[in-house]
């Protein structure tokens, strides 16, 4: 029990940074981080050591909140539309298939280079907490946050050949 709050202890504030950059919102952010070391706690065994603690217990989050906001989805009209969306359409489906392109090459990439890039764009969290995360530097956050993008540009471009 005390190998457990010590985890909590050391790793509450990053798991709830995290989904605070996710969420943007304190409240949700608390409840998923709770909801992360319940889940967590009741799974505990299944942690295999292959990553950092720090790293499963921010994809057990993110997966939460994901699921969260499906369900929020789910509850909200259908009924209701944005006017800005109506005068984009075209633009919104060149915007999805190019988000599905990018998370395809996304997918692909080695590690680190994926689990930067995902914390950075989507996590939006700074270097430094990146940094804290994966026991890294500062500059290696970014050195490596620089090479998967570039990695993902040259893709890209491969692909539009």
């Amino acid at each position: 029990m005390a190998d457990l709050q010590n985890i909590y202890d050391q790793h509450f504030q990053d798991v709830y940074l995290f989904v605070l950059a996710l969420s943007r919102n304190k409240h949700i952010a608390e409840e998923i981080t709770q909801e992360t070391f319940f889940k967590a706690l009741k799974n505990i065994d299944s942690f295999q050591g292959t990553c950092k603690i720090s790293v499963w217990l921010c994809q057990i989050a993110k997966n939460t909140y994901f699921t969260y906001v499906d369900k929020q989805k789910r509850f909200e009209s259908d009924h209701r539309y944005d006017k800005a969306s109506e005068y984009n359409i075209e633009k919104n489906i060149v915007d999805k298939a190019e988000a599905i392109r990018i998370h395809k090459i996304l997918h692909g990439l080695q590690e680190p280079y994926k689990e930067v890039f995902t914390l950075r764009v989507f996590g939006e969290l700074s270097f430094d907490h990146i940094s804290q995360i994966l026991g890294r530097t500062e500059s290696w956050a970014r050195v490596t946050f620089h090479r998967a993008r570039q990695k993902i540009q040259g893709l890209l471009m491969e692909e539009e050949q």
